[in-house]
Protein backbone atom coordinates (compact mmCIF):
# COMPACT_ATOMS: atom_id res chain seq x y z
CA UNK A 1 0.00 0.00 0.00
CA UNK A 2 2.67 2.09 0.85
CA UNK A 3 4.63 1.11 -1.96
CA UNK A 4 8.61 3.00 -0.77
CA UNK A 5 10.52 3.66 -3.60
CA UNK A 6 12.90 1.05 -4.97
CA UNK A 7 16.62 1.39 -3.80
CA UNK A 8 19.46 -0.41 -5.24
CA UNK A 9 21.54 -2.72 -3.02
CA UNK A 10 24.84 -1.31 -2.54
CA UNK A 11 27.92 -3.15 -3.89
CA UNK A 12 30.18 -4.81 -2.03
CA UNK A 13 32.61 -2.45 -1.69
CA UNK A 14 30.39 0.54 -0.59
CA UNK A 15 29.31 -2.50 1.88
CA UNK A 16 32.75 -3.10 3.01
CA UNK A 17 33.13 0.86 3.71
CA UNK A 18 29.85 0.92 5.86
CA UNK A 19 31.18 -1.66 7.97
CA UNK A 20 34.78 -0.19 8.28
CA UNK A 21 33.08 3.13 9.61
CA UNK A 22 30.62 1.02 11.44
CA UNK A 23 33.26 -0.68 13.55
CA UNK A 24 35.85 2.75 13.71
CA UNK A 25 32.70 4.52 15.41
CA UNK A 26 31.99 1.38 17.92
CA UNK A 27 36.23 1.60 18.54
CA UNK A 28 36.23 5.06 19.47
CA UNK A 29 33.30 4.71 21.40
CA UNK A 30 35.34 2.49 23.74
CA UNK A 31 38.07 4.50 23.33
CA UNK A 32 36.28 7.35 25.36
CA UNK A 33 34.86 5.38 27.77
CA UNK A 34 38.14 3.93 28.82
CA UNK A 35 39.81 7.74 28.76
CA UNK A 36 36.91 8.30 31.45
CA UNK A 37 37.51 5.35 33.08
CA UNK A 38 41.04 6.55 33.40
CA UNK A 39 40.33 10.04 35.35
CA UNK A 40 37.99 8.32 37.82
CA UNK A 41 39.51 5.18 38.55
CA UNK A 42 42.37 4.56 41.33
CA UNK A 43 46.11 4.40 39.60
CA UNK A 44 46.47 0.84 40.48
CA UNK A 45 44.09 0.23 37.16
CA UNK A 46 45.89 3.00 35.27
CA UNK A 47 48.33 0.57 34.13
CA UNK A 48 45.29 -1.72 32.13
CA UNK A 49 43.48 1.02 30.86
CA UNK A 50 46.68 2.26 29.23
CA UNK A 51 47.47 -0.96 28.11
CA UNK A 52 44.11 -1.06 26.28
CA UNK A 53 43.71 2.80 25.35
CA UNK A 54 47.19 1.96 23.03
CA UNK A 55 45.41 -1.63 21.60
CA UNK A 56 42.48 0.70 20.46
CA UNK A 57 45.05 4.02 18.77
CA UNK A 58 46.08 0.93 17.03
CA UNK A 59 43.17 -0.88 16.13
CA UNK A 60 41.43 2.50 15.54
CA UNK A 61 44.79 3.87 12.79
CA UNK A 62 44.72 0.43 11.00
CA UNK A 63 40.78 0.77 10.53
CA UNK A 64 41.04 4.26 8.94
CA UNK A 65 43.94 3.01 6.89
CA UNK A 66 41.88 0.11 5.37
CA UNK A 67 38.95 2.53 4.61
CA UNK A 68 41.39 4.99 2.71
CA UNK A 69 42.24 1.92 0.85
CA UNK A 70 39.07 0.75 0.35
CA UNK A 71 37.72 3.90 -1.21
CA UNK A 72 40.86 4.72 -3.71
CA UNK A 73 39.29 1.46 -5.09
CA UNK A 74 35.86 2.90 -6.50
CA UNK A 75 36.03 5.98 -8.40
CA UNK A 76 33.13 7.30 -7.56
CA UNK A 77 33.95 7.72 -4.11
CA UNK A 78 37.36 8.96 -4.82
CA UNK A 79 35.56 11.97 -6.80
CA UNK A 80 32.70 12.67 -5.17
CA UNK A 81 35.00 12.76 -1.85
CA UNK A 82 37.25 15.05 -3.22
CA UNK A 83 34.50 17.32 -3.69
CA UNK A 84 32.98 16.76 -0.07
CA UNK A 85 36.50 17.38 1.48
CA UNK A 86 37.01 20.36 -0.51
CA UNK A 87 34.93 22.32 1.82
CA UNK A 88 37.07 23.22 5.06
CA UNK A 89 36.14 21.53 8.02
CA UNK A 90 35.35 18.54 6.10
CA UNK A 91 37.04 15.54 6.79
CA UNK A 92 37.53 12.05 4.90
CA UNK A 93 35.45 10.21 8.33
CA UNK A 94 32.43 13.22 7.60
CA UNK A 95 33.14 12.43 3.79
CA UNK A 96 33.03 8.58 4.24
CA UNK A 97 30.26 8.56 6.61
CA UNK A 98 28.36 10.54 4.32
CA UNK A 99 28.54 8.57 0.86
CA UNK A 100 27.47 5.15 2.89
CA UNK A 101 25.05 6.11 4.83
CA UNK A 102 23.32 9.45 2.74
CA UNK A 103 23.36 7.76 -0.72
CA UNK A 104 20.49 10.27 -1.27
CA UNK A 105 23.29 13.38 -1.10
CA UNK A 106 22.88 15.32 -4.78
CA UNK A 107 19.67 13.50 -5.60
CA UNK A 108 17.79 15.59 -3.61
CA UNK A 109 16.35 19.32 -3.01
CA UNK A 110 17.27 21.16 -0.28
CA UNK A 111 14.43 20.72 2.39
CA UNK A 112 14.47 16.59 1.64
CA UNK A 113 17.83 16.33 2.14
CA UNK A 114 17.78 18.28 5.46
CA UNK A 115 14.58 16.54 6.67
CA UNK A 116 16.76 12.96 5.52
CA UNK A 117 19.29 14.03 8.00
CA UNK A 118 17.27 14.95 10.39
CA UNK A 119 18.35 18.68 10.48
CA UNK A 120 15.06 19.99 9.13
CA UNK A 121 12.84 22.41 11.69
CA UNK A 122 9.77 20.14 12.47
CA UNK A 123 6.53 22.58 13.36
CA UNK A 124 5.26 21.08 16.97
CA UNK A 125 1.60 21.79 16.36
CA UNK A 126 -1.97 20.55 17.73
CA UNK A 127 -5.32 22.21 17.16
CA UNK A 128 -4.77 25.88 18.20
CA UNK A 129 -1.24 25.05 20.55
CA UNK A 130 2.19 25.75 19.05
CA UNK A 131 4.92 24.50 20.51
CA UNK A 132 9.02 25.11 19.52
CA UNK A 133 10.27 23.81 16.26
CA UNK A 134 12.44 21.43 17.14
CA UNK A 135 14.49 18.37 14.68
CA UNK A 136 13.58 14.67 15.09
CA UNK A 137 14.21 11.80 13.04
CA UNK A 138 17.11 11.53 10.65
CA UNK A 139 19.85 9.73 10.38
CA UNK A 140 21.25 9.70 13.72
CA UNK A 141 25.11 8.44 13.01
CA UNK A 142 25.53 11.47 10.42
CA UNK A 143 23.94 13.63 12.31
CA UNK A 144 26.68 12.86 15.63
CA UNK A 145 29.36 12.70 12.60
CA UNK A 146 28.46 15.94 11.36
CA UNK A 147 28.76 17.47 14.60
CA UNK A 148 31.45 17.03 15.51
CA UNK A 149 32.76 18.29 11.87
CA UNK A 150 30.90 21.52 12.72
CA UNK A 151 32.54 22.16 16.04
CA UNK A 152 35.73 22.25 13.14
CA UNK A 153 34.56 24.22 10.43
CA UNK A 154 33.26 26.91 12.98
CA UNK A 155 36.62 27.34 13.85
CA UNK A 156 38.67 26.90 10.28
CA UNK A 157 35.68 27.69 7.59
CA UNK A 158 35.03 31.46 8.05
CA UNK A 159 31.43 30.82 6.07
CA UNK A 160 30.18 29.21 8.95
CA UNK A 161 32.30 30.95 11.37
CA UNK A 162 30.47 33.94 10.17
CA UNK A 163 26.95 32.47 10.09
CA UNK A 164 27.27 30.78 13.81
CA UNK A 165 28.61 34.28 15.30
CA UNK A 166 25.45 35.58 13.33
CA UNK A 167 23.12 33.13 14.65
CA UNK A 168 24.65 33.78 18.29
CA UNK A 169 24.09 37.42 18.11
CA UNK A 170 20.55 37.20 17.60
CA UNK A 171 20.03 35.18 20.63
CA UNK A 172 20.45 31.19 19.64
CA UNK A 173 21.41 28.84 21.99
CA UNK A 174 25.23 27.37 20.57
CA UNK A 175 23.20 24.63 20.15
CA UNK A 176 20.50 25.56 18.22
CA UNK A 177 22.88 27.59 16.23
CA UNK A 178 25.39 24.41 15.46
CA UNK A 179 22.43 22.74 14.04
CA UNK A 180 21.09 25.61 12.04
CA UNK A 181 24.79 25.61 10.82
CA UNK A 182 24.81 22.08 9.81
CA UNK A 183 21.63 22.14 7.98
CA UNK A 184 23.82 25.17 5.72
CA UNK A 185 26.34 22.65 5.39
CA UNK A 186 24.17 19.79 4.43
CA UNK A 187 22.61 22.15 1.68
CA UNK A 188 25.37 23.03 0.51
CA UNK A 189 27.06 19.67 0.25
CA UNK A 190 23.78 18.13 -1.81
CA UNK A 191 23.91 21.04 -4.60
CA UNK A 192 27.91 20.54 -4.71
CA UNK A 193 27.93 17.02 -5.40
CA UNK A 194 24.59 17.64 -7.41
CA UNK A 195 26.51 20.48 -9.81
CA UNK A 196 29.79 18.09 -9.59
CA UNK A 197 31.93 21.10 -8.41
CA UNK A 198 34.34 21.90 -5.74
CA UNK A 199 34.15 24.39 -2.76
CA UNK A 200 33.97 27.80 -3.32
CA UNK A 201 33.40 30.69 -0.79
CA UNK A 202 29.95 31.66 -2.88
CA UNK A 203 28.61 27.96 -3.03
CA UNK A 204 27.83 28.84 0.53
Amino acid sequence: TIQPDIKPIPDKQSRLIKDLLIRRSQLLEMQTMEKNRLQILPKALHRSIKTLLRSLDTQIKTITKQIDEAVIQVKHWRTKTEILTSVPGVGKVLAYTLLSELPELGNLNRKEIAALVGVAPMNRESGTWNGKRRIRGGRHRIRTVMFMAMLSSIQCNPIFKRFYEHLKAQGKLPKVAIIACMRKLIVVLNTMLKNEELWRHKTA
